[in-house]
């Protein structure tokens, strides 16, 4: 008990000793984890978002939900007699419902307030030819017949968000690599200064008697304790624009290819899970190098 009392002790010592350096470097782990988080996020999103356009699928005929089932019938029929229309798929309210469930499910709120009644049914058309044009004039075909409740085109959107995904991704985790290579840097600095600032107090104790891990331990901890802390404001600030993001996107018309954009709650813990271990390899490689290369014991 007296070890692990002198250990907390000599900790909180050392984080609050070095103040300005202890902030600077919980900060820049929050910030660039942040970045990791978000591009996690932002490619499970962005594959939520675009599942239903997989497979060729090149525009969506929403149905509406109280056609008769000849208006139904007569769309079925029509897609498959027509020359331009390679492949479709008909998606049910019931099937429509359980994507529903399956995308919003950290949204409970949401999906008590939706029932398969109310969904659309939709047929799902891969067309032959991709051409944009192509597809625009096949879809308005069936955009005016009754029963139809709207055409929602992809065309190269989805293709060109994918391709926006990956580099903005890419991007976002070559910033975080250096900014956690910085953090990384500042650990092992505020480490370093903080066994300067004993260096006597730690003479003494090798004299007395005292163990190298006795000696290295307070200073390993305050190094995993700033990437901890660090990754808890990173994880906060995830979930916090998550929701940002999901909530807006979800409200606004400008991005129909997007509104199935959400995370679920399992990709996000297990988002934050990553989170908070890369936070600990950060403090305590940061602060083993320096214990390592700067501590003579």
């Amino acid at each position: 008990m007296a070890n692990i009392d002198y250990i907390a002790r000599e900790t909180g010592h050392n984080l609050l000793r070095n103040i300005s350096l202890t902030l600077a470097s919980m900060v820049t782990v929050a910030v660039s984890l942040s970045l990791v988080g978000s591009a996690l996020l932002l490619r499970q999103g962005v594959q939520n978002a675009t599942a239903r356009w997989e497979g060729g699928i090149e525009f969506i005929i929403f149905v509406n939900p109280d056609a008769e089932p000849a208006q139904e019938q007569a769309i079925r029929d029509a897609l498959d007699a027509s020359p331009a229309v390679d492949d479709f798929t008909y998606v049910g309210k019931e099937e429509a419902y359980e994507e529903f469930v399956r995308l919003f499910a950290n949204s409970p709120e949401m999906i008590e307030a939706v029932s398969p009644e109310i969904l659309p049914p939709s047929f799902r058309v891969v067309p032959v030819d991709p051409d944009a044009d192509a597809i625009r004039a096949i879809g308005q075909q069936f955009q005016n017949r009754p029963g139809v409740y709207r055409v929602v085109f992809a065309f190269e959107a989805v293709q060109t968000l994918q391709q926006l995904s990956r580099l903005m991704s890419f991007a976002i985790l070559i910033v975080a690599g250096i900014l956690l290579f910085a953090a990384g840097l500042l650990i092992l600095n505020t480490i370093r200064m903080a066994m300067f600032a004993r260096r006597r107090e730690i003479e003494v104790m090798k004299l007395v008697g005292a163990t190298n891990w006795f000696i290295r331990i307070p200073f390993m901890l305050e190094g995993l304790i700033q990437g901890i802390v660090g990754a808890l404001f990173a994880v906060g600030s995830v979930v916090v624009l998550n929701n940002f993001f999901e909530s807006w996107l979800q409200n606004t018309e400008s991005f129909a290819v997007l509104q199935g954009f959400v995370v679920s709650t399992s990709e996000l813990v297990g988002t934050s899970v990553f989170i908070l271990v890369v936070g600990m390899l950060v403090g305590g490689i940061g602060s083993g190098i320096a214990v390592s290369r700067f501590l003579d014991v």
